[in-house]
C-alpha cells in the first residue's frame, strides 16, 4: 500500500462559516464598488460574531448592515432555526450577537497598490502556489476531489432535511496508490478509507444514522474502478455521538482551512488565506493565476502534474518570481526551465492583468460570488473564472 489522505469541512463548519461571512462582505462592497479595498477577519464563537479588518470603499455599511449580512450567511448556510436541534446543541439566528470592528486601509498600501498609469500594485508582499493533476476530471488530487463529493452530497441532504442533520459535517479519503511510483504518477488504484462526520439529531439511533450516511455515501458517485463497498474502509460518526456541534462547540476563525481550500495537502500552499480581501491582495489573486496556469499546462498534455509559483513584493505589479516544478513528469524533449521562461514571456500575471482576465473586480450571481467559492474551496471547481482551460493551445504550441 502507498496512502495519502484529504480531509473537506462543509460551510456549517465554524471556520468555513467564518471564511463565508468575510466573503459576503467583499461580495457586498464590490458589487456596488468595484475599487473597494476590503480585508476584513471574521471570529466566530459561541453566539458571537466578531468581524475586524480594514475597509476602504465608497460603500460605507452601518452596524445593521453587517448584522444583516452575518444573518442571511449564516441562514444560508442551514443556521436558519429550522433545525431540529435544540439552542444549546447548535446556533440559533435569533441568539446571534455581532460586534464590529473596521477601520481604514493604510494610506502606506493604498499608495502602492493604486498607481497613477492604472496599474495595480500587489497589496502585499508574498508567495502563491498553483497546482493541478491529471488524477480527476477536475484536475485536481483523487483524495480531496472525492472527499469534496461526500461533503457536498451529506452537506446537501443536511440541508433538505433538518429534522434528521445538521450541516456542520466533515469528510476524509484516503487514497491507496499501490506503489511510491503510481502515486507519483498519478495512478490512484482504490480508496482505501472514508469518514464521515455528521451531527444528527438526539432521537436518531446511531445505526439509523450510518445507514442513512452509507445510502449516500454509495450514492455519491465515486468512480466504480476505485470505490467497492465491501473492501473500503468506512467510518461513520466514529465516536458514536455527535450531536451538539456549530460555533456553540467549536469556534471559527477567517482562513483557517487553508488546505481544505486548495489541494487537500497534496501540494505546497504559500500560507495566505484568499477569504476575507479584495482582488488587489495576491494571497487570493495570485493563487487563481498560479492555479490557472497549472491546470492549463496539465489539460495541454505538457505534464501529468505541475506545481506553479509566483511571488509579489508590496506595491510592485509584477512579479518577483515564477516557476514551474512538473514533478518530473513532463514530456520528453520539455523541461522546467524552458515552461517557466514561457509563462514569465506569455503571462503578464500583474494584479490588473489577473483581475481583468477572471473579472475579480465583478462579483455577480451570472458569474461568480466570493462567498460561494469560500462555501465551495478556492479552487477545483469548473465554475469559476481561473478554472477555464483557454490556454491549452497556446500552451501546445510548446509542443511544435
Amino acid at each position: 500500500m502507498y496512502l495519502f489522505t484529504s480531509e473537506v469541512v462543509s460551510p456549517g463548519h465554524p471556520d468555513k462559516c467564518a471564511d463565508i461571512i468575510a466573503d459576503s462582505i467583499v461580495d457586498k462592497i464590490l458589487t456596488e464598488d468595484p475599487n473597494g479595498r476590503v480585508a476584513s477577519e471574521v471570529f466566530v464563537a459561541g453566539k458571537n460574531v466578531i468581524i475586524g479588518g480594514e475597509i476602504n470603499s465608497k460603500v460605507n455599511l452601518s452596524y445593521h448592515d453587517y448584522e444583516g449580512i452575518v444573518k442571511d450567511a449564516l441562514a444560508h448556510i442551514g443556521y436558519d432555526g429550522k433545525s431540529k436541534f435544540t439552542k444549546a446543541q447548535c446556533l440559533h439566528p435569533d441568539d446571534i450577537e455581532v460586534k464590529v470592528c473596521i477601520n481604514q486601509q493604510s494610506p502606506d498600501i493604498n499608495q502602492g497598490v493604486d498607481q497613477e498609469d492604472g496599474e495595480i500594485g500587489a497589496g502585499d508582499q508574498g508567495i502563491m502556489f498553483g497546482f493541478a493533476s491529471c488524477e480527476a476530471d477536475e484536475y485536481m488530487p483523487a483524495a480531496i476531489t472525492y472527499a469534496r463529493m461526500l461533503s457536498d452530497k451529506v452537506y446537501k441532504f443536511a440541508k433538505a432535511n433538518p429534522d434528521k442533520l445538521g450541516v456542520d459535517i466533515k469528510t476524509q479519503v484516503t487514497i491507496d496508490y499501490g506503489t511510491k511510483d503510481n502515486f507519483e504518477n498519478c495512478r490512484p488504484q482504490s480508496i482505501h478509507t472514508i469518514v464521515v462526520s455528521a451531527p444528527c439529531v438526539e432521537s436518531m439511533h446511531i445505526d439509523e444514522l450510518r445507514a442513512l450516511i452509507q445510502g449516500l455515501i454509495d450514492d455519491t458517485g465515486l468512480p466504480k474502478e476505485l470505490y467497492n463497498k465491501e473492501k473500503t474502509i468506512i467510518y461513520i460518526n466514529p465516536t458514536g455521538r455527535y450531536v451538539n456541534h456549530s460555533a456553540l462547540h467549536d469556534s471559527g476563525l477567517t482562513g483557517r482551512k487553508l488546505i481544505v481550500d486548495s489541494f487537500g495537502g497534496y501540494a505546497p500552499i504559500g500560507g495566505g488565506a484568499q477569504s476575507s480581501k479584495d482582488y488587489t491582495k495576491v494571497d487570493r489573486s495570485g493563487l487563481y493565476a498560479a492555479r490557472y496556469i497549472a491546470k492549463n499546462i496539465v489539460a495541454a498534455g505538457l505534464a501529468k502534474k505541475c506545481i506553479v509559483q509566483i511571488s509579489y513584493a508590496i506595491g510592485v505589479a509584477k512579479p518577483t518570481s515564477v516557476s514551474v516544478d512538473t514533478m518530473g513528469t513532463q514530456i520528453a524533449g520539455l523541461d522546467d526551465d524552458k515552461l517557466s521562461n514561457f509563462v514569465m514571456q506569455n503571462f503578464p500575471l500583474t494584479p490588473r492583468w489577473i483581475t481583468q482576465k477572471f473579472g475579480l473586480d465583478k462579483p455577480s450571481k451570472d458569474t461568480f460570488l466570493y462567498a460561494k467559492v469560500a462555501a465551495k474551496g478556492q479552487v477545483g471547481n469548473a465554475k469559476y473564472p481561473w478554472e477555464k482551460l483557454d490556454s491549452i493551445d497556446l500552451f501546445k504550441t510548446l509542443l511544435a
